[in-house]
């Protein structure tokens, strides 16, 4: 609602921006205290969040160009503009996690205990990370009747003007809010390394899934699959679901077998 801040002469801070920092500090103070808690080093995860960080930026960027190509190719220059917000989750997601495994194969570190102490804090930054979404007008909802709609007013905004639209950001951003609270209550009780970060790509999915049915940006990258009209996070979600379930299932067994051989 609010897409700038504040001005100091040609010096212009974006919300946006300021809600992505405070989202990835939040997110990173987090997991460097959880790292420590599974004596992991929090010097190794500062390192490993700087690398995911700027990962995470290209990925999500690429990803955006990629679905609103046509609009990009019309506006070549606003492809670095990153402070006017579009940045597209999953984009991020798929570029950290193979960041991430590339630094913790080159240090030697636990993936899956890694993955359980991020978990939490990715959680937490994409409710923070949202609210900058709302703040820039990115990424928002379709029209709607409903009495919380919300009206775009502000002609820096990226959403559509003087229509009534869901908060689709702030939607998002509950959703997320909640999963970091399941995540971050249940981490001390996971029966093995990996569940926790598998809990949480299975909530995101089926929650950004649900979402999308109320997005209206208009250029969602829709593709068709059995008859039905999907956009292209849908596909990577129902993707992601998958894939959980069964990280889910085989580090599960694998478990349970380490413990049979123990005992045995």
């Amino acid at each position: 609602m609010h897409p700038i801040l504040f001005k100091i002469g040609p010096l212009t801070v974006h919300t946006y921006g300021v809600l992505v920092a405070l989202a990835f500090l939040a997110g990173i103070s987090l997991a460097a205290h959880e790292g420590k808690r599974k004596g992991i080093e929090p010097e190794k995860m500062l390192d490993l969040g700087f690398y995911i960080l700027v990962a995470a930026i290209l990925g999500s960027r690429i990803l955006q160009v990629a679905v609103e190509y046509r609009y990009y190719l019309e506006h070549p220059l606003e492809i670095v503009m990153i402070w006017k917000g579009g940045l597209v989750f999953y984009g991020g997601f798929i570029g950290a996690m193979f960041t991430a495994i590339w630094y913790l194969n080159r240090h030697s570190l636990p993936m899956w205990k890694v993955g359980d102490s991020l978990a939490p804090s990715i959680a937490l930054g994409q409710a923070i990370g949202r609210l900058g979404c709302f703040s820039a007008g990115c990424c928002y909802g379709a029209p709607t009747n409903v009495p919380w709609a919300v009206t775009f007013t502000d002609p820096d905004s990226l959403a559509v003007l003087g229509v009534p639209v869901h908060p689709s950001q702030l939607y998002e951003s509950i959703g997320a809010f909640l999963i970091f609270l399941g995540l971050f209550l249940y981490r001390k009780k996971i029966q093995f390394d990996g569940q926790l970060f598998w809990l949480y790509a299975v909530c995101y999915s089926v929650l950004r899934f649900s979402l999308e049915f109320m997005r209206g940006d208009t250029d969602r990258g829709f593709m068709h699959a059995a008859g039905w009209q999907i956009s292209t996070s849908q596909g990577i979600a129902i993707g992601v679901f998958l894939t959980s379930l069964v990280m889910l299932s085989k580090l599960k067994t694998a478990s349970r077998h380490k413990i049979k051989n123990i005992r045995g």
